[in-house]
């Protein structure tokens, strides 16, 4: 197995795993807080796209496919703490652009080179253009682990 296999096996993961904590939650369930103070899961999964659109931008040299109009507004520090459904994306809308996103992502990932892998990117918690391209797999997995409390809160068995 070659850098790039386990970046894309990583990457596979963490979508495996989120999309099937997702798969039966509502709109009103992605507002639900795992505990006071913790960030909803729709404020989390804007965080991600914007995440992975920021970090495939710097990877891809700006090749990531745009995030539509007003979306990174949506999901800042200062957003965090409303509860307001009307401030933020509806789950078919958020999943869609994370398609989208992961769409560039993988495409970087097809074409950066094994010697672009190691280009230094001065970001502590992803040195490299390869560890930015794996933080896209392990980013949403630390994410996700928070839904599966606001699963069991909701009554809902757990997935693994």
């Amino acid at each position: 197995m070659h850098a790039k296999d386990i970046i894309r096996s990583t990457i596979n993961m963490g979508h495996f795993v989120c999309n099937a904590y997702l798969a039966d939650l509502s709109d009103e369930d992605l507002l639900r807080r795992a505990a006071p103070g913790v960030n909803h899961i729709n404020w989390q999964l804007g965080h991600l796209i914007a995440g992975e659109h920021y970090h495939g931008n710097m990877a891809s040299g700006g090749k990531m496919p745009p995030l539509p109009a007003g979306f990174a507004e949506k999901y800042t520090k200062e957003t965090a703490a409303s509860d307001d459904p009307a401030a933020f994306c509806t789950k078919e809308e958020l999943l869609r652009i994370a398609a989208e996103q992961r769409v560039g992502t993988l495409a970087t990932l097809d074409v950066i080179s094994d010697a672009d892998l190691d280009t230094q990117t001065g970001i502590p918690y992803c040195p490299t253009r390869g560890e930015q391209l794996a933080l896209q797999g392990t980013h949403w997995l630390m994410h996700c682990g928070q839904w599966a409390v606001v699963r069991r809160q909701l009554g809902k068995a757990p997935l693994f």
